[in-house]
């Protein structure tokens, strides 16, 4: 996309102007009503919800644009393919890894040992609905996991703003336009290149509303929650935090430094999403800008437009060492011993389970009341125990989650030869930045 990949030496502006020290100082101040003034904080949330609505607002029909001009103008669809299935490999050998050292340092640190919580003393109001939802997706088996990514219309999956379904058609259609070919082809990509364009513009004036979104989302969770709300589970949470940590810096740094790059250099290239997804608990927040930013690295529109989507239902690491660690965490926390056996299921559930967490309203707590269900010597009720600090959970959640599918996409490209790594370099180390993503 042209006004995407073109390369222009970003002007140096003030720190007032700089969308990450706004995004910053948005988080600070809602800290600080949230403390101060908790009860007014609480009625900023809607300032979040409008500016995820706005942004939810434009995510499928940009989905849509960079995935049909990426599959239509790649020429050759064997080479779609073998992206497709590449990054499919990478998303399945990455989330086994972190579900596995979900349960690693469950056993290593067992943060629930002690606590000595008898299942019958536990609320189960507090998780019906979760149950209920849980148990009509674990239920439903693998045919209709399926029949869930197909749209029932066209109109459907972008009213519902399902990525999923729309990056299904998209996929259709894009193939269907390349067969296609001639004037017809080359006239219909670009009617939908100049309406990416446009969307993409768009989406840089919502951006900017960031600040504001951040403000809201901050000041409620402090004003309602309090600081205090993480002393009951603190050592899940610093667990879970130092467990995303090490993924992101340790794992997900070797896997770039096999690529050729910089994992440090590439949080500081994402670092105003980072902040912006840390704040609301939603990587859906920044989807549009970090496509548009790792297509200004010199990566391949066909390559973003086919990893970063699938990715957000197929690579969620942060929530797979989640979904482990608090299965172990309950299963300690309620003196349920677990045999290898168990731990087995617990995997192997957890790896289906997982694929459904995007788009599912609460869906952490969904899918953990999902994977709970189907191991039956762990209380499902312990799911109670998590509810309180799931929003702070969530946070590190997000972020880990959306580094996990940007680096996935940075590896796809260089396996597949896709990506200018001169220009990413430059980029990266912030001599070439293009000014409409600076």
């Amino acid at each position: 996309m042209t006004s995407v990949a073109a390369a222009v030496p970003a002007r140096r502006a003030g720190l007032h102007r700089s969308l990450f020290v706004q995004v910053l100082a948005g988080l600070l101040l809602g800290i600080a009503l949230g403390i101060l003034a908790p009860d007014f904080a609480q009625g900023l949330k809607f300032f979040s919800d409008a500016f995820l609505r706005l942004i939810g607002m434009i995510v499928a029909p940009i989905v849509f644009c960079v995935v049909v001009h990426g599959i239509a103008g790649a020429g050759d669809l064997g080479k779609v393919g073998r992206v497709g299935v590449k990054a499919l490999i990478y998303f399945e050998v990455m989330t086994t890894l972190a579900l596995v050292i979900g349960l690693v340092l469950a056993y290593a640190v067992g943060p629930g040992h002690g606590m000595n919580i008898d299942p019958a003393s536990l609320d189960p109001k507090a998780m019906a609905a979760a149950s209920e939802n849980a148990r009509k997706l674990q239920g439903s088996g693998v045919g209709s996991f399926i029949l869930n990514v197909l749209p029932l219309t066209i109109f459907d999956a972008f009213a519902r703003n399902d990525v999923l379904q729309v990056l299904v058609f998209a996929i259709l259609f894009g193939v269907s336009l390349a067969l296609v070919g001639g004037e017809t082809a080359r006239s219909v990509s670009g009617f939908i290149e100049k309406l990416s364009t446009v969307l993409f513009r768009a989406m840089g004036l919502i951006v900017r509303l960031a600040p504001v979104g951040v403000l809201g989302a901050v000041a409620y969770t402090v004003g309602r929650y309090g600081v205090g709300s993480l002393q009951q589970l603190v050592s899940l949470v610093l667990l879970f935090y130092a467990a995303v940590l090490f993924f992101v810096l340790v794992v997900l740094g070797a896997v770039m430094r096999l690529a050729g790059f910089s994992i440090l250099r590439f949080l500081a290239y994402l670092r105003e999403e980072l902040t912006i997804v840390l704040a609301t608990a939603s990587s859906d927040a920044v989807l549009p800008q970090v496509m548009r930013k790792l297509e200004a690295m010199g990566i391949r529109q066909s390559v973003v437009g086919l990893v970063v989507p699938t990715g957000y239902s197929f690579n969620l690491d942060a929530f797979s060492i989640y979904l482990t660690l608090a299965v172990v965490f309950i299963a300690q926390a309620t003196n349920t011993p677990l045999a290898f056996t168990d731990l087995l299921v617990v995997l192997g559930v957890s790896l289906i389970t997982s694929k459904g967490a995007h788009g599912v309203p609460g869906s952490a707590i969904v899918i953990l009341a999902a994977t709970l269900n189907a191991v039956p010597s762990i209380p499902a009720i312990g799911l109670v125990l998590v509810l309180s600090v799931d929003w702070f959970v969530g946070m590190a959640r997000a972020v880990g989650n959306l580094v996990g599918n940007c680096v996935a996409t940075v590896v796809v490209a260089a396996w597949e030869g896709d990506i200018d790594r001169p220009r990413a370099q430059a980029v990266l180390a912030g001599e070439d930045v293009p000014e409409d993503v600076a």
